[in-house]
């Protein structure tokens, strides 16, 4: 058990709970089809899973936001950070992984037992436009509005210093952040709204003398 951010004991999720998340995403997929999977943040540059393929694409429906609270990862129970999710509404771009029929229920686990460490983000069927032309139905993960580590609607000078300031087991809030940025550009990709946060990141950190 661990402090989530509104003070009460974080639950973690118990891997026969993981386990059925996987049989029930793997349900609705033709067992010779490959897996496809949407990545729009750590996945981009650290995918940890096997893969045959990556490409680009972009989701509808959501878009990527600094929206849940870690008090482990890029952050600690006195000085909290933010994670990125997928949050209702606009589009994402981000990178597309293909994984072999054959290796699908494996990868999946091993790709579930790094995202669903708790029930904060929820694993969603959508379909990802990849930047080749074709459409292809994708697993990728988006906020549960109903967890008490979603952030609900900070304020931006809010978000801004919880990012600059905040560092976990993971390293800072705001490499996160950059990374983040960073593997966007390399791919040929942009976000506004990112880049923009980052901006005031930076000139915070700059202010509070913070290297």
């Amino acid at each position: 058990m661990a402090m989530n951010q509104a003070g009460n004991q974080m639950r973690f999720m118990e891997d026969h709970e993981r386990q059925a998340i996987v049989k029930k995403m793997l349900a609705t997929k033709a067992p010779n089809e490959s897996l496809w999977v949407f990545g729009y943040g750590s996945l981009m540059w650290n995918p940890a899973i096997h893969f045959t393929s990556r490409s680009t694409g972009q989701i509808f429906g959501y878009h990527r936001r600094f929206c849940l609270w870690s008090t482990l990862g890029r952050g600690s129970p006195e000085n909290p950070g933010l994670m990125l999710a997928l949050d209702r509404g606009g589009s994402c771009h981000g990178v597309v992984y293909e994984v072999a029929p054959t290796a699908a229920a494996t990868e999946l686990d091993i790709l579930f037992r790094r995202e669903l460490m708790t029930s904060a983000y929820r694993p969603l069927w959508t379909r990802v436009h990849l930047h080749q032309g074709q459409v292809r139905p994708a697993i990728t993960f988006v906020i549960d509005p109903d967890h008490d580590r979603y952030t609900h609607q900070l304020e931006e000078h809010t978000t801004v210093k919880l990012i600059a300031e905040s560092e976990g087991s993971l390293g800072r809030c705001s490499d996160y952040l950059y990374d983040t940025l960073t593997a966007l550009d390399e791919e040929g990709l942009s976000d506004k709204r990112l880049a923009k946060l980052a901006r005031l990141v930076r000139n915070h950190q700059t202010s509070k003398g913070i290297d």
